[in-house]
């Protein structure tokens, strides 16, 4: 950072009046800093400036030593555990010196960072806001499983046994691995079963509940898919009246979650339009291919460890958007800023992916590719749809997917079919019904029924006699 650089932000922090989720500000250095420490490596980074008065409006402190304070503050940075490394540099401000400490996040695999008297779980703190707050034992829980694979999917359901499985579905995986490694099915199917992780001596691990099982919400009644449709741009927006205009608790295994969160989002959507010179596109409100893979990942990406198996994974339709919510926030290598890249792809629930990946929905293709496809699937769809790219939002408690609903423009059409027809007949000399029914979409007799309507009202006109296979239309003036 440069002199001119410090001038601008603490300008910034003058206009604002306030610190932010990025900037601390403390007048010297006492064992609070600590806090902040443990706050900026443990989020995204920070910069801590050291020697100004936020009460006094952000000016310089009066008498402040910046290098004895640059020592302090390298002193308490070893009092954290692992220590922080930040970059220290003083710099002139208002003839001043101010001490600014540049706070890098720590790699995911080394937090938390937590102040070592404290222990780590009084100890680790991340940053809300302009202010900090301890991490809860969850939050913790979520950071430490980058040190060593999650293996929650594999558990066994000890109130459950083979005969809670689905046993076509189960058919169905197990002639799919018997035909690429017959080894595995040497010693019989019931050996073979545990070697694939379907079975954990006599009971099911919680994959193969989740993806094959017969109705997995006996065991755990939680882990379905819930679905809200509110009438405003938040669910606290009406406070009298419906607040939720549809709801929904899903259940069934991962595949028919996601059949039916797909089929409840087209349930509550429009789709509008788009007449062009000959032909109608549909555009839907969120294109559902998009929402398939959201839901997908949703479920297979979730945290299934013990403390989070009361909690679902959520559809949020508001008037402006639709978010999917899951527990658990991203994991390994995948980030916000690297989603979607070739060759980026990190799996917290290995077992179940993997289950996923063979096998298919009802109508064909797999559930899971899990090769890091879906986002370039998801990105590729709302392009099509013209609707802006999604947003994602990462916690450590759990990772978000707003799609924006796609605004509609004059030339978009959620009209009748008559209105439709009309349109087209605007638009060309003369039409047939087969042409007709073509370029709307609509059903033959839709479309036949909004020809009588027009030919009644004098604004269209058969160009052959009744009944002629020849048979075309076109507006009477």
């Amino acid at each position: 950072m440069t002199d001119d650089e410090l001038d601008g932000l603490i300008a910034e922090l003058k206009i604002i009046g306030a610190e932010g989720q990025a900037v601390e500000v403390k007048s010297g250095v006492g064992k609070n800093i600590r806090e902040t420490l443990s706050a900026f490596s443990n989020g995204d980074g920070g910069i801590l400036l050291i020697g100004l008065s936020e009460e006094d409006g952000f000016t310089p402190v009066e008498g402040f030593d910046a290098s004895k304070a640059r020592d302090a503050v390298a002193s308490r940075c070893e009092e954290l555990t692992p220590a922080v490394r930040p970059v220290l540099e003083i710099h002139k401000h208002e003839g001043s010196f101010v001490l600014v400490v540049e706070v890098p996040p720590l790699n995911r695999e080394d937090k938390p960072s937590y102040i070592t008297e404290q222990g780590r779980c009084n100890g680790s703190f991340i940053r809300t806001g302009d202010g900090e707050r301890r991490l809860t034992k969850y939050e913790i829980d979520r950071l430490l499983e980058e040190e060593v694979q999650p293996r929650w999917d594999e558990e066994p359901v000890e109130e459950a046994g083979r005969a809670d499985l689905e046993e076509v579905t189960l058919g169905d995986y197990l002639a799919v691995q018997k035909a690429r490694r017959p080894k595995t099915f040497a010693d019989g199917e019931d050996q073979a079963l545990r070697r694939l992780r379907v079975m954990k001596g006599e009971h099911p691990t919680l994959a193969a509940l989740m993806t094959m099982g017969d109705y997995p919400q006996e065991f755990f009644p939680r882990l379905t898919v819930t679905f809200g449709l509110f009438p405003g741009t938040g669910k606290g927006d009406v406070t009298v009246g419906e607040r939720l205009l549809d709801s929904a608790t899903l259940v069934g295994t991962i595949p028919e979650l996601v059949e039916s969160g797909v089929a409840i989002v087209q349930k509550n959507m429009r789709t509008a339009s788009v007449i062009g010179d000959v032909y109608r596109t549909d555009l839907p409100e969120y294109p559902l291919v998009a929402v398939r893979e959201a839901l997908v990942n949703a479920l297979m990406h979730r945290d299934y460890s013990p403390s989070s198996l009361g909690s679902q994974v959520q559809i949020n339709m508001f008037v402006d958007r639709l978010e999917i919510t899951n527990p658990g926030g991203l994991y390994g290598g995948v980030t916000v800023e690297n989603l979607g890249e070739a060759g980026i792809s990190s799996s917290r629930n290995r077992r179940l992916s993997s289950f996923l990946e063979d096998l298919t929905f009802d109508g064909g293709g797999p559930v899971a590719e899990n090769r890091g496809s879906g986002i370039a699937t998801i990105n590729r769809a709302l392009e099509e749809a013209l609707m802006p790219p999604p947003i994602f939002t990462d916690r450590l408690t759990d990772f978000t997917v707003t799609f924006r609903k796609r605004r509609v423009a004059p030339a978009e059409r959620h009209g009748t079919a008559m209105d439709q027809v009309a349109k087209l007949f605007t638009e060309r000399e003369s039409w047939s019904t087969t042409e007709l029914v073509n370029a709307t979409g609509l059903s033959r007799t839709a479309v036949q029924k909004a020809i009588n309507q027009l030919v009644a009202d004098g604004t269209v006109e058969p160009t052959e006699p009744a009944r002629s296979p020849r048979q075309r239309y076109r507006l009477t003036t």
